[in-house]
């Protein structure tokens, strides 16, 4: 029995005494301790070492004192497990030496077994889920198949994936059929998942605000979909698109439990644009954790009084950055944690 289920009652819609509160990218590289473990292992192998990843993971949790726990990896071993090469490089981020570029290209992609390819997920699950001691809620995590598409394409990081669009619009065949593997693989990796104890999920879809409304509907949303369809009877799936404000209509109606909404945003333009009957999860500006101490407080107050105590978890709108301060983080979760 979870000692704290503030988070899972916020999901289904219960009456809270006040929001629950975690924030994305909580498990890294603002801890001191988590930049000890940088120092010493690679990126991909902090990912691939159960024991490291469970470490990283409730790192947060006895550090800041967030309502829930996100499982430490990311979103590109998604890709890893497909036989799609990545690499972490210092000073350039995600490289793919082999980008996707044509049919050749995309047979060599397989979906995986991924009990297999990504077990040490699992694996990280079970042991952070002992660690936690159902203190709070355990979050597992993928990238929408767009934005895993934008990497596998693109080749490395960008602003505009301009590649990765081109690809789409010249060869849009190939796209869907790379979209429809991505999707079916991830379908499969929250699943077990699911399975291995997590309590909710959420979808990244980071760089879905670069697509247009109706190429969102054609490249993005409809994979989105699938995958909420194929899990919401099993678990809450939040789904958090970034820059997607335009796109919260259809995602409320998605079956998802939550959205995820970015600083760009208002409280009152995503309720509205959401229908008003879906919790919501945010968002607050990242950068805005480097404000004095008593503004944070200020200001969780008043985010919290836009979105309502209710139907709402807090949260940042988008990964928290490197340089905050510790004591800064703590004082969101405390701001929150404080509410009346």
């Amino acid at each position: 029995m979870l000692k704290n289920d503030l988070f899972l009652k916020a999901l289904a819609g219960e009456i809270v005494p006040r929001p629950p509160v975690w924030m994305m990218r909580q498990a890294g590289r603002y801890l001191p301790d988590f930049m000890k473990l940088k120092a010493q292992y690679d990126f991909f192998t902090r990912c691939q070492t159960p024991e490291l990843a469970a470490e990283i993971t409730v790192m947060p949790i006895d550090q800041v004192g967030p309502d829930a726990a996100i499982l430490f990896s990311d979103i590109l071993v998604v890709l890893q497990a497909m036989q799609i090469e990545v690499e972490m490089k210092e000073g350039i981020g995600p490289w793919l030496p082999h980008p996707i570029q044509n049919q050749a290209d995309l047979d060599k992609v397989v979906i995986p077994e991924v009990e297999d390819a990504l077990g040490y997920v699992l694996d990280a699950i079970k042991l952070t889920l002992e660690r936690l001691d159902n203190r709070v809620p355990l979050i597992g995590f993928a990238g929408s198949p767009w934005t895993l598409l934008c990497y596998a394409v693109q080749g490395q990081g960008s602003k505009t994936f301009d590649k990765a669009k081109a690809f789409c619009f010249e060869q849009p065949q190939l796209a869907h059929a790379l979209l429809q593997k991505i999707t079916a693989t991830t379908i499969a990796y929250l699943k077990t998942k699911v399975t291995s104890g997590v309590h909710a999920v959420q979808l990244f879809d980071s760089w879905g605000g670069l697509l247009s409304p109706s190429d969102y509907q054609t490249f993005s949303w409809p994979y989105i979909q699938q995958i909420v369809s194929a899990l919401k009877d099993d678990i809450p799936v939040i789904v958090f698109g970034k820059g997607c404000w335009f796109a919260l209509r259809e995602m409320s109606q998605s079956g998802a439990s939550a959205l995820g909404v970015d600083w760009t945003c208002s409280a009152e333009n995503a309720r509205y644009l959401s229908g008003g009957n879906i919790t919501l999860q945010g968002n607050y500006d990242p950068s805005r954790l480097l404000s004095p101490i008593p503004k944070i407080q200020e200001d969780v107050r008043k985010m919290i009084n836009a979105f309502g105590k209710d139907r709402y978890i807090a949260n940042l709108g988008h990964g928290i950055l490197p340089n905050i301060p510790v004591d800064h983080a703590k004082a969101f979760i405390e701001a929150v944690k404080n509410y009346s």
